[in-house]
């Protein structure tokens, strides 16, 4: 009898698929029910439109929210005035959202909505890392002890949609910060990560208001809670989490239900390192899986081909992709690729004062090691390395750039990207090991959505452009011992970049 074929490239999307399917739970939507917004301005008057409708329920999970957005929260104010039915829940890091104390700060923001409305209608809660505990957290500086892990996942849930985003709720992420942002108008996906959500709230900090404090409120751990505190008992704190996080990130014991084939497939990808032991986190294996799917055998000579091979776009706006990622990534011999990072003018972190404003060299440093692997691997004419640019940070007219995501290009199923990441990850060895991170897969079958998801990619590369032969060896990007000694000393203390 004879063999089946090896799965061909044609069918390669089905393959992909397939894998998903055994790693996480999945969702099916319609193409016309995912919206791909474009700038910093259409995200705020989005979400703030959706507010001032909302019926029923608002979750937002950030890393922090500005402690000057008062039109955000007076946006959140009118539609818990206009709607008594309506609850609001917050998600954010302890660290990041306490650090001005006791100048304003995230949590003194807040504090005073469950004044307005009453614990019962607004909900603070702020995300402790059990990695910075005992005489580390009482000896680390305030502005570096967020090395050791923060609340970084984005989900902007209201109603039955939620908006996956890599952008924080600020200013600068209103208005000239660049990021990437769908919307998924979807009970389902809206429900399951409203579950994500309140876990990982009940395994958080409290904030209530008070007024006279000098703080304007109390952060305190709070009996309901099913663990004793991550800075009490961090051990127990982290078994806790496992037990009741890990069946969320399953996927169903019952096979997939026939789907239509134009519809999109979403599949949400967790990564939960600090609080899972064992680490069950679906966000790297899946990302290494999907890379594998597509490399040749290595033992295959070809070189890459326009016709055949996958093309990809990673885009990360702090450019420091863990290694495994990275070799997966050249492992694929790609045709036509593209890296976009932010160029230093681009780097929120530009001329910042102290050891933060060393990071916009770091990049630039780990950028250039990156260019150097793909030279080696003989990849040059293949993937090209691109920096966005738009001014320069902290002047008039000048951005940021902070998107973060994947797209893949399958030549034989379509000219289009027929796959995404999108969501908080930075894809770096800190996503993967200290920080809370929520995103999800977007398989669209879908030409006009792939259409759109390409339209996307366009777009992000609008103020890109290509680092020639040459630009690292400029004495304006020369990196100084400085910087390379303050790299490596946050490794060896276990921070991150």
């Amino acid at each position: 009898m004879p063999t089946s074929p090896s799965p061909s490239k044609a069918s390669m999307l089905g393959v992909i698929t397939e894998e998903l399917d055994k790693v996480s739970p999945r969702f099916e939507i319609q193409p016309s029910d995912i919206r791909i917004l474009r700038s910093p301005t259409e995200f705020y008057e989005t979400l703030k439109t959706k507010i001032s409708n909302a019926k029923n329920r608002i979750y937002l999970s950030t890393l922090y929210i500005g402690k000057t957005e008062h039109e955000l929260i007076a946006t959140i104010r009118g539609a818990l005035q206009k709607n008594e039915k309506l609850k609001v829940s917050f998600l954010t890091d302890a660290l990041r959202g306490t650090r001005e104390t006791p100048n304003a700060s995230c949590a003194s923001l807040l504090a005073p909505l469950v004044t307005e409305f009453g614990p019962e209608r607004v909900e603070i809660r702020m995300y402790h890392t059990p990695n910075l505990t005992g005489i580390r957290k009482k000896l680390i500086p305030l502005r570096i002890n967020e090395g050791w892990g923060l609340q970084h996942m984005k989900l902007y849930g209201i109603d039955d949609e939620l908006c996956m985003s890599g952008a924080n709720l600020s200013d600068d992420y209103f208005t000239n910060r660049q990021d990437r942002y769908h919307i998924f108008s979807s009970p389902d996906i809206t429900k399951y990560f409203h579950r994500i959500h309140h876990t990982i709230s009940s395994l958080s900090f409290l904030i209530q208001p008070s007024p006279d404090t000098p703080a304007g409120y109390t952060m305190t751990w709070p009996s309901s809670n099913p663990s004793p505190s991550p800075i009490s008992s961090p051990s127990t704190f982290k078994s806790t989490s496992t037990a009741l996080l890990a069946p969320l990130l399953k996927p169903s014991s019952l096979p997939p239900p026939p789907s239509s084939p134009t519809s999109s497939l979403i599949y949400p990808l967790l990564q939960l390192t600090p609080i899972l032991s064992p680490d069950t986190s679906t966000e790297q294996p899946t990302l290494l899986k999907i890379l594998s799917l597509i490399s040749p055998s290595p033992s295959d000579p070809s070189t890459p081909d326009l016709l055949t091979s996958p093309r990809w776009t990673f885009t990360a706006g702090y450019f420091n992709p863990s290694p495994r990622i990275s070799r997966a990534l050249l492992a694929t011999r790609p045709h036509a690729s593209t890296i976009i990072t932010a160029h230093p003018h681009a780097n929120g972190f530009f001329n910042s004062p102290g050891i933060s404003g060393m990071l916009p060299a770091a990049y630039t440093l780990l950028a250039r090691r990156f260019t150097d692997r793909v030279r080696r691997a003989g990849l040059a004419p293949y993937i090209t390395l691109k920096e966005w640019q738009l001014g320069t940070v902290n002047t008039p007219g000048g951005w940021t750039y902070h998107a973060k995501g994947f797209w893949l290009t399958l030549p034989r199923e379509s000219q289009h990207p027929c796959l995404t990441l999108i969501g908080s990850s930075n894809y770096t060895k800190r996503s993967y090991g200290l920080d809370l991170e929520a995103n999800v897969v977007v398989v669209a079958r879908d030409e006009g959505l792939r259409r759109r998801l390409g339209e996307e990619v366009e777009w992000l590369q609008e103020h890109a452009r290509e680092v020639e032969s040459g630009e690292f060896e400029k004495a304006e990007r020369k990196v100084g011992l400085k910087v390379r000694v303050a790299m490596w000393i946050v490794s060896v203390v276990g921070g991150a970049l």
